[in-house]
């Protein structure tokens, strides 16, 4: 049984769908809570069962803050998830903890793989192995409240200088100048820490890290992107660390004129009670554009075994199909996985989904070792700057030595 199944399973969740299993089995599929991703799943597993009516799938989310202290508990008392989701952020995590185990090249070929995938699916391969799969990649993009700049009279921004314009010609203040409409979000605990990273510190002309992985933006276009980033607060006054804590709240409370985000946000952002849109991620004033683009994947749990094995085999099979992701698309709003169902002359010619299909051309990936880590010396970073006034550069290297020692932790 378990041959045919791998046989069934090259063709990644097609034929997949059309098998059977020996005797009832159950599994267990675990993702953090995020509306729109839940509901998608939901489809997901039903459809899969309906084509395999000996397999049920049980569907458990936790909130995304306690999401990986649960994979791990679960894993020390000896149980956890057959379908695991994770960031692919986490991998080095997941992979030490062994919460997870090595896909099978016979049921998930690395040709395929590689082949039929965007390339920043190997951030998912450790040495020979690769130890998961996405149903859906994602960029950034800046959206922004259409309603508020027809108001403003301004167009969507091109470049970082039409954007402190649009910025500050929608930014409503009251008497005293404090912020009642920001003209863009700060939230570096969301996607700004990415932009700030992977589009500013380029835009600047620098890296954040070097080709062995190790820090270098404690640096002069470090600085100036840091600089940038904060005088959006100190300086231009047109955001608001903070500002109805989660700059996607403020956005979606059309309280934000502009806010800088991934594709996940397309489907909660289809309710705004406004017209809004979406253009890529500002360029430089020599045209020069940046992106960061990620994932979260789907792997096997470490402590899947014989019939829940091979059924969690199938499972993932058939959420990185191209059918999966067809549905993945509609409901979440990110890019399916797999190039050429991204691709489309549809998806190509959509004002919403091609801004980020654009900025995937150009976009980077950052190799986290530690990724919540990581983020949190960002965070810090601009708060050093914006709540205790440090200096721009001691701010930035201070960060640069933390998040060098997180790096250098992680390679012991």
């Amino acid at each position: 049984m378990f041959r045919t199944a791998k046989a069934a399973a090259l063709a990644f969740g097609v034929s997949v769908m059309a098998m059977g299993s020996a005797r009832a089995v159950e599994i267990e599929y675990w993702q953090y809570v995020f509306d729109s991703r839940v509901k998608a799943m939901d489809q997901l597993i039903a459809k899969f069962e309906a084509a395999n009516p000996g397999i049920t799938v049980k569907h458990t989310t936790f909130p995304y803050a306690d999401y990986q202290t649960r994979v791990v508990a679960a894993k020390a008392a000896g149980q956890g998830p057959d379908v695991v989701q994770l960031f692919y952020g986490w991998l080095d995590n997941f992979v030490t903890g062994e919460l997870i185990q090595p896909l099978d090249p016979a049921v998930f070929p690395h040709a395929e793989i590689e082949g039929e995938f965007f390339p920043i699916v190997e951030a998912m391969k450790r040495g020979e192995d690769y130890y998961g799969l996405p149903t859906a990649v994602r960029s950034l993009a800046l959206f922004y409240n259409n309603d508020l700049l027809e108001k403003a009279g301004v167009e969507p921004p091109a470049n970082l200088e039409e954007f402190l314009k649009v910025a500050e010609a929608t930014t409503q203040r009251d008497g005293s100048g404090n912020i009642l409409s920001a003209g863009v979000t700060l939230d570096m605990a969301g996607q700004d820490h990415h932009w700030w990273r992977e589009v500013l510190i380029r835009q600047n002309g620098g890296e954040p890290y070097d080709a062995e992985g190790n820090v270098a933006y404690d640096s002069e276009a470090g600085a100036a992107a840091l600089k940038f980033y904060t005088d959006l607060q100190t300086e231009q006054k047109v955001g608001l660390l903070g500002f109805m804590d989660e700059g996607q709240a403020a956005f979606r409370a059309g309280l934000a004129a502009m806010t800088i985000d991934g594709t996940f946000r397309l489907g909660a952002f289809a309710a705004n009670p406004f017209a809004w849109g979406v253009v890529e991620l500002p360029a430089d004033a020599e045209g020069a554009r940046s992106n960061y683009s990620s994932y979260f994947a789907n792997a096997i749990g470490a402590t899947a075994r014989g019939e829940e094995l091979e059924a969690a085999q199938k499972f993932l099979a058939y959420i990185a199909s191209p059918e999966a992701m067809g549905i993945w698309l509609e409901t979440v709003g990110e890019l399916p996985a797999r190039r050429a169902v991204a691709l489309t002359e549809e998806n190509l010619n959509d004002p919403i989904r091609a801004p980020f299909l654009k900025g995937l051309e150009y976009a980077h990936t950052t190799r986290f070792y530690d990724e919540a880590a990581q983020r949190q010396t960002a965070i810090d970073m601009v708060n050093r700057v914006l709540l205790q006034n440090q200096p721009v550069a001691e701010a930035v290297a201070e960060a640069a030595r933390a998040e060098q020692a997180i790096i250098d932790a992680a390679r012991k």
